[in-house]
């Protein structure tokens, strides 16, 4: 059995008045998922929570007292305005087919002039983006906020900053990088003439935040993003591209621009730009987080004078270096999974991604950098441009996913079979991203629905994804048409319709996997209107007699003495090109 106590102060918790709600004691094992059922909540609300339990012999015991702070329930509640730099330098190339844009930097002064007794900062800055407040980076996420269709929804990340701020004058400054915001790729309103795919463009990257501040003598204020910002793109971060990797100049950096008083006479005033078409939330998922860190195995140099790195394990992330080097040296690591040979990356399976981040040294001793905007699926990195030979320390793979918790393990006797797994551990984290994508290297990188149709559901035993994948139904729920149909990617950063069974079947199986694996009825009552319109759309539309004949990716493995280059099989006794779906499932219906 449990009991739910939640009180309005920390005080009225640790004296037992649970002033906003008291479950009673409850005959139950549930241990998630239970939705709060106390007084009405308002926005900024602060509570204090604690929970008893009893087991079956009648033995109980009460957790520590914990706290949560409401978000904005109102999106009139936001007076921040989007704010950027609507334009583009002649460095940049934003119309070409493989884009260049550089990061835009972005600054305010204020001054507080009472004493602050909490401070909460709300930020929304897409594509991506780095929050820094008085020269000190607020949160240890990276890759912020997470990925949505943003002419659908739009996330925010919120921070608890009342250590930061100071009464007086104070620093502020948001780094923006382009994200899935900034296509990757122009091709000029056609599809791409490898995956005949179209791609969606959201518009140049922009930002709303404002920090809320509760003042010692209870009155309230804001610090809001406005036309009085000051923006520039002439910063050290000269491209940012997820495919193509970061271009970062060091000799440009801007030495305390985070701080008051810095000297931006030569910035201009930031663009006050269009929203985003979608609606503003708060981000309840896991953002990206850096989780482990990896040494080379081996270091060589190769017969072209450059040096080989190996990472002795295929990984997401990216390199944290370490140089001494000359003003203008340039350095440039170019990520891959495999070797062609001992001398040569093999790149083929990348297509037409990069993946090269590019170094230029400041020339000031001792340097260490790693990317801030991107990311690579590899095993092995080619280095070149070094004065000097390098050793493995100077070089660090940091491997960032999802900051989901791992819940589970498994280990036999069989060396195979545990490798076996060891590749799935890996394979799965490194494509938490916000969203659970198909590949973290190549020029792709987007959530196919057929990929995680079952994955999901086995990858729950590892790992706590519910709040992922509830989020990407919640992705998916809004990528639905009016008529029912659904996509087969999500969000739909490429655009591919084909009405097939297989793929949108996610946004009928995972809630039902949410449902059984972690208690959460919620996704799946939410959305069962949603879910019963997709099923009726495909019956009424596609249905022959009493089967539903229509997939599009049935061939998606193939034999392997085909080849392993081969997508879809030539030999017509393996074609499974059309699925069959019987409708008893349209009859699903909730207890």
């Amino acid at each position: 059995a449990y009991q739910i106590l939640v009180s309005s102060s920390e005080k009225n918790a640790r004296k037992g008045d649970s002033d906003i709600w008291n479950s009673g004691k409850i005959a139950s094992d549930s241990s998630n998922n239970i939705l709060f059922a106390g007084k009405k909540l308002e926005s900024y609300n602060e509570l204090y929570w604690r929970v008893k339990i009893w087991t079956n012999q009648g033995d109980s015991a009460f957790s520590e007292v914990n706290y949560w702070k409401m978000t904005m329930l109102d999106a009139s509640e936001w007076s921040a305005k989007w704010i950027g730099l609507d334009t583009f330098s002649k460095t940049d190339a934003p119309y070409r087919q493989q884009t260049r844009l550089a990061a835009r930097y972005l600054r305010k002064e204020a001054e507080i002039s009472k004493d602050i007794r909490n401070a909460t900062a709300y930020i929304s800055g897409l594509g991506l983006y780095q929050l820094y407040i008085n020269e000190k980076k607020i949160g240890d996420e990276v890759l912020t906020p997470g990925p949505t269709d943003y002419n659908n929804d739009v996330p925010y990340n919120t921070y608890d900053v009342t250590q930061i701020l100071k009464k007086g004058a104070n620093g502020i400054g948001v780094i923006l990088g382009n994200g899935r915001f900034f296509n990757m790729r122009d091709f000029r309103g056609k599809p791409d003439p490898i995956t005949q795919m179209s791609h969606i463009n959201y518009g140049f990257p922009r930002m709303a935040m404002q920090i809320r501040l509760e003042y010692t003598d209870g009155s309230i204020g804001y610090i809001s993003s406005d036309a009085s910002w000051k923006v520039t793109d002439e910063g050290p971060i000269r491209a940012n591209n997820e495919y193509d990797g970061e271009e970062y100049d060091a000799r440009k950096e801007l030495y305390g621009w985070t701080k008051p008083g810095y000297d931006d006479v030569k910035w201009t005033a930031a663009s006050l730009v269009a929203p985003p078409r979608g609606k503003l939330f708060s981000q309840l998922n896991e953002n990206i987080r850096i989780k482990e860190t990896l040494s080379p195995k081996n270091i060589y140099k190769t017969n072209k004078g450059t040096y080989m790195l190996d990472m002795g394990q295929n990984m997401v992330g990216w390199i944290r270096m370490r140089v001494r080097a000359k003003a203008g040296d340039t350095i440039r690591m170019v990520l891959a999974e495999r070797l062609k040979n001992k001398d040569t990356l093999y790149i083929a399976n990348l297509r037409e991604a990069k993946v090269t981040d590019t170094y230029v040294a400041k020339g000031k001793g001792l340097e260490i950098w790693q990317p801030s905007f991107t990311y690579h699926g590899f095993q092995y990195v080619e280095v070149s441009g070094l004065s000097t030979q390098p050793s493995a320390t100077d070089f660090e793979g940091q491997v960032v996913y999802d900051d989901v918790p791992t819940i589970g393990q498994f280990h036999t006797s069989n060396a195979t079979i545990n490798q076996i797994y060891n590749n799935a551990y890996w394979s799965i984290r490194g494509n938490y991203r916000g969203i659970p994508t198909d590949c973290p290297q190549r020029d792709e990188r987007v959530a196919w629905l057929g990929d995680r149709l079952m994955s999901s559901y086995g990858e729950s035993f590892i790992f706590d994804n519910s709040r992922l994948y509830a989020k990407w139904m919640a992705d998916a729920r809004s990528a639905q048409k009016e008529n029912g149909s659904l996509p087969n990617i999500i969000p739909a950063y490429w655009i591919n319709d084909t009405d097939n069974v297989t793929y949108p079947s996610a946004f009928i199986i995972i809630p039902e996997m949410l449902r059984k694996q972690f208690g959460d009825e919620n996704t799946y009552r939410n959305y069962y209107p949603e879910m019963k319109k997709w099923v009726l759309y495909m019956w009424n539309t596609y249905k022959q007699e009493d089967l539903v004949l229509r997939d599009s990716y049935g061939d998606w493995c193939v034999a392997p003495e085909e080849g392993t280059n081969t997508i879809w099989t030539n030999d017509p006794k393996r074609t499974t090109d059309v699925d069959c779906w019987h409708p008893p499932i349209t009859t699903t219906a909730l207890p």
